[in-house]
């Protein structure tokens, strides 16, 4: 099982493999999206890991490959008007997706690395 793996983790192309190495840990987003039927949606949600140049995320919504979503990361609630409620949302596209029973997990790609 183990040769199994390897080969297939050799034969992904070198156009998709990772450009950042990801860090597992799990921080709550809101997902922004729109669902197949054009409904928009958001979502609090986690990161199953993260980098630089994308994350892993779990959601119960059914994205599409190649959509464009936005993340924000959601703060605690600011003693004064000068601390923001949520980050800057982040623009992502949908690279993988693979489901966990009623729970699915994608793959995103950000349109531009964080810095």
């Amino acid at each position: 099982m183990t040769s199994q793996l390897l080969k297939t983790q050799e034969s992904v192309p070198s156009s998709q493999q990772r450009q950042a190495p990801r860090i597992r840990i799990q921080i709550p987003v809101f997902l922004r999206g729109t669902d197949p039927h054009g409904s928009a949606f958001i979502e609090l949600t986690k990161t199953l890991n993260i980098s630089s140049t994308g994350a892993c995320i779990a959601s119960s919504h059914l994205l599409q490959l190649e959509q464009v979503i936005q993340l924000t990361i959601p703060t605690p609630s600011p003693a004064s008007d000068l601390v923001p409620h949520e980050t800057p949302p982040i623009a992502a596209r949908v690279r993988r997706q693979e489901s966990a029973g009623e729970l699915r997990i994608f793959g995103l790609e950000f349109l531009r690395p964080l810095s």
